[in-house]
Parts: structure tokens; sequence; C-alpha cells
């Protein structure tokens, strides 16, 4: 003989398995977040490596331009190292 649930039994079951599949959409949410943060660090790192690749060049330009030295970005100016 089957029994009947009462009307709290089913809201809480209810309320329940609501909250249950908005956990799992937060979570899927979260994990598409991860997964776009990661893509844009990759992104971020490529063009770390770019720029490090670019200051060296420049670098080595200057050093074959003025010798070795220190340039200060403010006056523009190179000094030498003796």
């Amino acid at each position: 003989m089957n029994k009947k649930l009462t009307e709290e039994e089913i809201s809480k079951l209810s309320n329940l398995k609501t909250e249950y599949g908005n956990l799992v959409q937060q979570l899927g949410n979260t994990e598409i977040q991860i997964m776009n943060l990661e893509l844009l660090k990759e992104e971020l790192k490529v063009n770390l490596q770019k720029i490090r690749v670019e200051e060296k060049s420049i670098a080595s330009e200057l050093e074959k331009k003025y010798g070795n030295g220190t340039i200060s970005l403010e006056t523009g100016e190179f000094s030498p190292t003796e």
C-alpha cells in the first residue's frame, strides 16, 4: 500500500532539489569563469614573453649604439658604466 507524503515533506524535498540545481549551476558558472581566467592568464604570459623579447632587442640596440651604462627615462640621459 502506497503512503502519501505530507505537503511539508514535499515542500522540503522540492526546496532541496531547487537548491541542488542552483548549486550545480553556480558550480558550472564558476568552472567557466576559471576556464576564462586560465585562457586570459595564458594570453598574458604570451604578451609578457613578447615584451621581454622586445626589451632584449631594444637593450641590444642601445648597447651597440651607446655601450654599457644606464638610462634615465625621466631625463632621457645615458650614463656610461665606468
